[in-house]
């Protein structure tokens, strides 16, 4: 197990973020990313992505809420050796929430090397 300040493992969503390719960067402008502690139904959750897949939006799509994508940290530091395994992880975690944002499936995101 490891732990990290609420700041470092922010920077560390936001250095997985700066990671994306480009074409997927440039479509997330209406993804809100947020770090939160554990996911209270499912506490050795990593991460969660909360909306409608890009590819199921209508043209009309408007009244919901933001599409958020949720990073679990304590979940992550205890599944974590070291601060380099941590960001490692985070960063998979960030790519696999986000291809659930572009509509892959598990199978998919895991022939990517996303977890």
């Amino acid at each position: 197990m490891v732990s990290v300040t609420d700041e470092e493992f922010e920077g560390f969503i936001d250095d997985a973020l700066d990671e994306l390719p480009d074409a997927f960067a440039r479509q997330l402008s209406t993804v809100v990313v947020l770090a939160r502690d554990r996911a209270e139904d499912n506490p050795e959750l990593l991460g969660l992505f909360e909306g409608v897949p890009l590819p199921e939006k209508q043209a009309n799509h408007t009244g919901y809420l933001p599409d958020t994508i949720f990073v679990y940290k304590a979940a992550h530091e205890e599944a974590s050796a070291d601060v380099e395994e941590l960001r490692e992880q985070i960063r998979v975690t960030v790519f696999h929430e986000v291809g659930h944002y572009f509509g892959f499936e598990e199978d998919e995101l895991h022939e990517l090397g996303w977890g």
